[in-house]
Order: C-alpha cells, then structure tokens, then sequence
C-alpha cells in the first residue's frame, strides 16, 4: 500500500498532482492512499490512479497502519513527518527535519515553486518526476451554457484578496462589454460574491457560489472563457483544465506558486513580499490596479482568449 499526506485546500491538492501522477507511475501495484479533505474527493476522478481517499485535514494525526511506503506531500513542519512516522511505514519518503532525527531526505527549499518541490523530492528518492504534468482529465459538460467570464473574488486568507469594489468594477466593465459573468465562491463566499454582483449590477443568477461541487466547478471553468481571480485555489484550477486567467497576486510572489509559463495566464505582482496570512489586503495587492486587470484581460483577448 502506497500511502501519501496531503491535508490542505485545492490549490494545494492541484500543485501535488505531478508529484501524485509519479508515484502511481513509480508504483503501479500499489493500492494508492492520498490522505487530504473529504471535500476534495470529487476531483481525484480527475487526477486519476488514486484508489482511496483518507479524510484528513492538516498534517494529521493520519489514521492509517503500516503502509508499505508513506510520502510526505504536506509540508516543512515535524508534525507531518511524526504523523507518517506513527503509521509505521515500511519506507518515508520526506524532507529532512532537525527536530526529527531519522529521516534521510533533502532539506526544504522555501524559495522553490511549490509544484516543483514536490517533484524533486521524488527526484531525490529516484523517482522521476513531470511538474508540468498537470492537466486533469475531461470534467464533462458545463452546467451552463459555456463561454462566461468566471469573477472569483475570494480567497483563504484576507492578505490575499483583492477589494470586493474591484472585482466588481471589472465585472461591471467586462459585461458592459458583452460577456457572460459568473460569481463563483465556496458557501462561506456567499456574502461577498452576492455583494460583488450586487456592486457591478449584475443579476442575481450570476452568483454561483455555494452552488457547485468541485466537479461542478471543473467543468464550468474548463468550459469558461477566462477566469479572473487572485492567489487561491481557483487560480490553480483554471491552469489545470486549460482555461485563460489574469490572477491577482499580493504576499506571495507568483514565481512560488504562479502557473507555468507559455501558458495563457497572466499573473499581476506588483514585486511586495508580506504575510500571506493576514488579515488585510497586503499592500502589493493593493498597488494592483482596475485598470492593470482591464489591460491583462485585452491581452489574453489578443493571445486567442475564447
């Protein structure tokens, strides 16, 4: 039994899936365990060669025993590393740790992109590993009729969220234009997607948040025409089904978690480091303007945006 630690959100998840696609590739008769949140589930179709989902959130405790090979896909701290440690597994593939004595891994490069380190950390285990290799598979039909601009103006932490009135001026610029405007969000978004299009006059069925699941989610935005979003899972998702986005970045530089580049993406950093945890808009995210954002989106259009 293979077994990986993934306890975190959905741009976590969607920067793992290269790294997840070359463990099952290093190990294809295992039984492959990812321990992350039950709410992801209905994404791992998409990823593909996962055969259990373990409901774990953070770094554990995780409740397995004795699985032939554990990977520590979480992060740099020692409590995900103990946790693995206490299933007992028969090899840990994992960073080094100094209040860990024990496991032989490489150290944490805090300065890597995060789909990159998981990557070599296979890498130095020997195993081969793609961070490009990160598309899901076909999410199937939209809920609706294809073609919307999806605004997403949520994000986990306030230091990575752009104004409310913001998105909403580019909302109201764009469907002046003609485009089709969806408000998406999870169900603690509710409130500010439905203030968002409230502040951009848009109708009431514009607001989608809280009204899909994930794999709801995947197909609409695999069938949008752009995404428009800052530094959160949603970024994450439109790279993964191929769709156009400009994706606001504040605390954290996009070369860390950005997407990859020669892609039809444009990330806007205005070069201001902070605390990606805080709970205010960081200052770099507020020196990115409505008129920078307007610009990406006629730049995208001039790259062949659908």
């Amino acid at each position: 039994m293979l077994l990986a630690l993934r306890g975190l959100g959905l741009g976590d998840l969607l920067t793992s899936v290269p790294a997840l696609r070359a463990l099952r590739r290093a190990h294809p008769e295992h039984h492959f365990v990812l321990a992350t949140p039950a709410y992801l589930g209905g994404l791992l179709p998409l990823i593909g060669g996962i055969d259990e989902l373990l409901d774990v959130s953070g770094p554990g405790p995780v409740p397995y025993e004795s699985p032939d090979v554990a990977v520590n896909l979480h992060g740099s701290g020692p409590e995900s590393i103990q946790a693995l440690r206490r299933t007992r597994p028969g090899r840990l593939l994992t960073h080094a740790h100094h209040l860990v004595p024990g496991p032989d891994g490489p150290p944490w490069e805090p300065e890597t992109h995060e789909r990159r380190r998981w990557c070599s950390l296979l890498e130095w285990y020997g195993i081969p590993a793609d961070p490009e290799d990160l598309a899901l598979g076909d999410p199937g039909p939209s809920p609706l009729a294809g073609g919307e601009v999806i605004i997403h103006p949520g994000a986990a932490f306030r230091a990575r969220q752009w104004p409310p009135d913001r998105f909403a001026q580019v909302a109201a610029e764009l469907a002046g234009q003609g485009h089709r405007i969806v408000v998406t969000g999870g169900v603690t978004e509710i409130a500010l997607a439905r203030h968002v299009a409230a502040l951009a006059g848009l109708p009431e069925e514009s607001v989608l948040a809280g009204r899909t699941n994930l794999p709801e989610l995947a197909a609409l935005t695999a069938h949008a025409a752009l995404v428009v979003c800052g530094d959160t899972g949603m970024s994450h998702l439109a790279t993964a089904v191929g769709t156009p986005s400009v994706i606001l970045y504040g605390p954290v530089p996009p070369a860390l978690w950005g997407p990859p580049p020669g892609r039809p993406h444009i990330a806007l950093w205005a070069g201001r480091r902070g605390d990606p945890h805080g709970d205010r808009p960081s200052e770099g995210l507020l020196e990115i303007g409505v008129p920078e954002v307007l610009d990406a989106v006629r730049r995208l259009r001039g790259v062949g945006v659908r």
